[in-house]
C-alpha cells in the first residue's frame, strides 16, 4: 500500500500562502461571490498529501448560503479577517474569525475559515468543531463537507471522513475534490483497491485537463497483484 506522505503536493499548492480568505469565505449573507467557493484549499507543506486535491474548480452547482441580514460592522470585520489571512497574519485572522463566529454563529463561512486555520495549526479537535459548525450552518454546502472530511481523516476518524465525502458528492456529483479524497481514503486507509479505482476513474472523468499523478495511481492499482490466498495449517501439505 502506498504511503500518504510519499505523494508530493501538486504544482502551485504548496505552502500556507495559498490559503487565502477568499477560498472559503463564501456565504451569500456576507455578499461574497459564488466563485469564492469554487476553489480548492491547499494544505500546508507539512500536510500529508492524501488530503491534497488538484486545484480544479468546484462545479457551478455549488450551493450558496441563504441571504440573511448582516450588519456593516460584521461585514467589515469579515473583510479585515480575510485581508489579514491574505497578508499572512494568521494570528490576526484567527482572532477576527473567532470574533465573528461568536457574534454571528449562524454564518458558515467564518466557521469554515476558522476551522481551516485551526487545522493548519494542528488544532484538530477545534478545527473539527468549527467545520462541523460550518456544515450545521449550511448543510447544503459540499465545500464545507469536503474540508470536514479532511479534518476527520487527519484525526483518524475514517468512517466519519467517508460519510462527509459521500455527502459532499451527493450534493454535487460534479465536485471532483471529494471524489478524489474518497478514493484516497479507500486506497490508503480502507485497503479497498476496487472502490479506490472506481473513484479515481470517476475523478479523472471529472477532470477535463487530466491528472498525471492520479492516472499513475490508477495504473499502479491495475497492475497490483492480489495477495496470496491464505492457507490454513490443516491444509498445508
Amino acid at each position: 500500500m502506498r504511503s500518504a506522505d510519499a505523494r508530493s503536493l501538486p504544482a502551485g499548492l504548496a505552502g500556507l500562502a495559498v490559503l487565502i480568505g477568499v477560498v472559503l469565505s463564501g456565504c451569500a449573507a456576507l455578499q461574497q461571490p459564488l466563485k469564492a467557493l469554487q476553489q480548492v484549499v491547499a494544505p500546508a507543506a507539512s500536510e500529508p498529501a492524501a488530503s491534497v486535491v488538484p486545484a480544479a474548480p468546484v462545479a457551478a452547482a455549488v450551493h450558496a448560503e441563504a441571504e440573511m441580514p448582516v450588519s456593516p460592522g460584521a461585514q467589515r470585520a469579515y473583510d479585515d479577517a480575510r485581508k489579514a489571512l491574505r497578508a499572512g497574519r494568521t494570528a490576526d485572522a484567527e482572532r477576527g474569525f473567532r470574533a465573528i463566529v461568536k457574534s454571528n454563529p449562524e454564518l458558515g463561512g467564518p466557521h469554515a475559515n476558522l476551522g481551516l486555520l485551526l487545522r493548519q495549526a494542528g488544532k484538530l479537535p477545534e478545527a473539527v468543531a468549527e467545520l462541523e459548525a460550518a456544515v450545521q450552518a449550511n448543510p447544503q454546502q459540499p465545500v464545507y463537507l469536503n474540508q470536514l472530511g479532511i479534518a476527520y481523516r487527519q484525526q483518524g476518524q475514517f468512517a466519519k471522513a467517508r460519510e462527509a465525502y459521500e455527502k459532499a458528492i451527493d450534493l454535487d456529483p460534479a465536485y471532483a475534490s471529494p471524489v478524489l479524497n474518497l478514493g484516497i481514503l479507500h486506497d490508503l486507509y480502507f485497503g479497498d483497491a476496487k472502490r479506490a479505482l472506481e473513484l479515481y476513474d470517476r475523478y479523472l472523468a471529472l477532470s477535463p485537463g487530466g491528472d498525471a499523478q492520479v492516472a499513475k495511481w490508477v495504473a499502479d492499482l491495475k497492475n497490483r497483484k492480489p495477495p496470496p490466498v491464505a492457507v490454513s495449517r490443516k491444509e498445508q501439505p
